[in-house]
């Protein structure tokens, strides 16, 4: 298996992408720690783990909070005797459908702090335990992309692109280190919009308009894609995006 013997820590794996890619690691043999702010929706994917014989524990963790980001990654390197993927798709305050020129500052600014601030305190943390490993894997979510022209998108872009800013600068500082930073980019996935969002169907036709393939990126695709860029057979990346665009987007 791919990830026989790792240890992977999964920030926001209550959530459809970080629930995905927590299952394809442990499927890939991955000891998952799986961390977010809701304990009976981290049990119920720790369950699902544990149902197809993977190892699941779960830790009820802010991602934004430094000190409890810090208190879970010495614990978990202290019970596995280290990190060696981590991964961060918790879900960040976003305001869409409103003009720019509409907005409060805060509707703007709180979504490109929060993807900053989680972004930063969980890949500081994971690095402090991986430095000794080496081999070893950070893997953030978002990436550049064309400005949407049809849809209000708010500090949405913005974010993803300060995520992605921040894994070429952790990549540089972490290589010397044998840390690989990579960021996965989808371009949108259909199955993580809510299923209660009156703008669903919109946003479905518009990722779906703009890819090369005629179709979008599933979870599976997505977790798939995660555990072989978390995998040694993927240890020449770093710096480097995982394109998972179906064409969507090109660089």
């Amino acid at each position: 298996m791919l990830l026989d013997g790792k240890n992977a820590v999964v920030y926001g794996a209550a959530g459809s992408i970080g629930g995905a890619v927590a299952r394809a690691f442990a499927g890939e043999g991955a000891r998952v720690f799986l961390a977010g702010r809701t304990r009976s929706s981290l049990d119920e994917v720790a369950g699902d783990i544990r149902a197809a014989g993977g190892a699941a524990e779960t830790a009820v963790v802010d991602a934004l909070d430094a000190r409890a980001v810090d208190e879970h990654a010495d614990a978990v390197a202290a019970v596995a005797g280290g990190i060696d993927i981590s991964f961060n798709a918790i879900s960040h305050p976003s305001v869409h459908g409103k003009p720019l020129v509409e907005m409060e500052l805060a509707d703007f600014t709180d979504e490109v702090l929060t993807a900053v601030s989680t972004t930063f305190l969980t890949a500081r943390a994971a690095a402090r335990h991986m430095i000794a490993r080496r081999s070893v894997v950070i893997l953030v979510f978002g990436g550049t992309g064309p400005p949407l022209r049809d849809y209000y998108i708010g500090g949405t872009q913005v974010a993803l692109g300060a995520i992605d800013l921040m894994r070429r600068q952790l990549a540089a500082e972490l290589g010397p280190h044998g840390i690989r930073v990579v960021t996965l980019r989808t371009g949108g996935i259909p199955e993580s919009i809510p299923a209660t969002s009156s703008a669903r169907a919109d946003i479905e036709r518009m990722i779906l308009s703009d890819t090369m393939l005629g179709r979008a990126a599933t979870l599976e695709d997505v977790g798939n894609v995660a555990a072989f860029v978390a995998s040694d057979r993927a240890r020449t990346m770093t710096a480097a995006t995982a394109n998972i665009s179906c064409g969507a987007l090109v660089d």
